[in-house]
């Protein structure tokens, strides 16, 4: 296997993390099965690709090399960064803390308003990317003071080898690991990955299944509200964002749909993060989302009963802060991604009527 190494050097630019090198390897991918004439079926995700010999799968990244399948997604982070917890958006994890973030190349969507789809929308060998293995992602997480790993930017699915190894080896040395998806992954991968997470936040673009299909070139509706369910059920902390596209998603029918199917299916504590959308990648056509827009959603799913629900991409809303669902006090007060106030105990708790609220709020 050819690998090309230069010297890693990095350093700190404000929080982010600079490396230097390119490097390109493959692994053997898991979850697929060989088909006739040396084609292969992929099973990580819902597209279930049919891949002949010497091509990919839709996202890029899965490789048929003699009726074998490969990942290219291996030991080659495009992006490497220091983020506040709060960038994710994770605002019921360890307020307050860093997150060592991680992304590949690649994507088993096509989101035409991707906000990192320069990355997203390339393979692993057609970006610069760095060499770095799960270990020393450990070791880069513990040298800036990181409580986590998490993987986000471009959908962590096709990087799900990588991924699954390093949330192995960051569980045995105590580190928290957490992801930012679409969803759109088949069960039986997910079930087991979920076994060494701690959180995960879900895109969920839109209550519609034709919209899915448009914003995401085929994709499906169903199998990320069943990738909902089955994070709930394994007991992983779950957030979703909604990012509120005008024209397109901002019907306030769909959203209070879209909010008693949470309800009744996920329960009243799941934190909702309703996002404000600025023009982007293919629908550079289009406004960004009107606050009132963002607001009226917010107290749609106020009066369907979710009990945590926050206005994001809009600094300084006092939507973005946590209020205690019984006192109703402010329990954590943020401006963009700084605390300026915690009044959540070491127990999880409201500290001044006692109610427990839901999430990861102390190591």
């Amino acid at each position: 296997m050819k690998k090309n190494f230069l010297l890693i050097s990095f350093f700190l630019i404000g929080a982010v993390l600079i490396f230097s090198n390119v490097f390109s390897q493959t692994k053997k991918a898991l979850f697929w099965e060989e088909r006739s004439n040396g084609s292969v079926q992929c099973l990580l995700c819902p597209r279930k690709c049919l891949i002949l010999p010497g091509h990919r799968g839709f996202c890029r990244v899965r490789i048929n090399k003699g009726g074998i399948l490969y990942t290219l997604a291996y030991n080659n982070p495009v992006a490497v960064a220091v983020d506040p917890i709060e960038k994710k958006p994770f605002f019921h994890v360890l307020p307050g803390s860093k997150a060592l973030s991680v992304a590949f190349s690649g994507c088993n969507m096509r989101c035409i308003f991707c906000q990192n789809w320069h990355i997203s929308q390339r393979a692993p060998d057609e970006t610069k990317n760095y060499y770095l293995t799960s270990k020393d992602l450990i070791k880069l997480a513990k040298k800036y003071n990181c409580p986590s790993i998490v993987f986000t930017y471009t959908e962590p699915t096709i990087s799900y080898e990588f991924m699954l190894e390093t949330a192995k080896l960051a569980k045995e040395e105590g580190l928290f690991v957490g992801m930012h998806t679409c969803g759109y992954i088949n069960k039986k991968p997910l079930e087991e990955l979920l076994k060494y997470m701690d959180f995960v936040n879900v895109d969920l673009k839109a209550f519609s299944e034709e919209l899915y299909n448009k914003i995401g070139y085929g994709a499906h509706l169903s199998p990320i509200l069943e990738t909902l369910k089955t994070i709930k059920k394994a007991g992983v902390h779950l957030e979703i964002t909604n990012l509120i596209i005008p024209t397109l998603n901002d019907s306030p029918h769909l959203i209070k749909k879209m909010c008693i199917w949470i309800k009744e299916n996920l329960g009243d504590d799941v934190p909702l993060h309703f996002t404000r959308f600025y023009p982007m990648f293919k629908l550079k056509n289009l406004p960004p989302t009107p606050i009132t827009t963002l607001k009226n959603a917010y107290q749609i799913a106020k009066k369907v009963g979710l009990k945590y629900v926050y206005i994001g991409n809009v600094p300084g809303i006092k939507e973005e802060s946590t209020y205690c669902p019984k006192c109703g006090k402010i329990i954590i007060h943020r401006v963009g991604y700084s605390i300026l106030e915690n009044n959540i105990t070491k127990e999880g708790r409201c500290k001044f009527c006692g109610e427990k609220i839901e999430g990861i709020w102390h190591k």
